[in-house]
């Protein structure tokens, strides 16, 4: 596992969200979205959110993407935190990720 997260906070499964909880969807130690629960589809364990950094409605999966609740009532304020990671991150070649569009892009904390 890339972040040593608190297991309490995790979510294994859309089943286990309602309609209103604010999640935070994490990919490879990096904060991707974060925002209220509008719909689920439990089947095949996908739901929706409202981004608060865009506004717009995304369709997050709970199976690739690490989905946790935030941490307590500052959770704006855990979340601006940069995340704990158990190993190094590397990197074959900084220049080509400049031209590359990534599949998620991580809000910006700065405030």
């Amino acid at each position: 596992m890339i972040m040593d997260v608190d297991e309490a906070r995790k979510i294994h499964s859309s089943a286990e969200l309602n309609v209103g909880d604010e999640i935070e969807a994490w990919h490879n130690g990096k904060l991707f979205h974060r925002g209220p629960v509008t719909q689920t589809v439990t089947g095949v364990d996908l739901f929706w959110i409202l981004d608060a950094r865009t506004g717009t409605r995304r369709l997050i999966d709970a199976e690739a993407l690490v989905i946790l609740r935030p941490a307590g009532p500052g959770s704006a304020k855990a979340a601006s935190r940069p995340p704990v990671h158990t190993a190094p991150h590397t990197s074959k070649d900084t220049s080509s990720q400049s031209a590359h569009m990534p599949l998620f892009q991580a809000p910006s904390l700065a405030g």
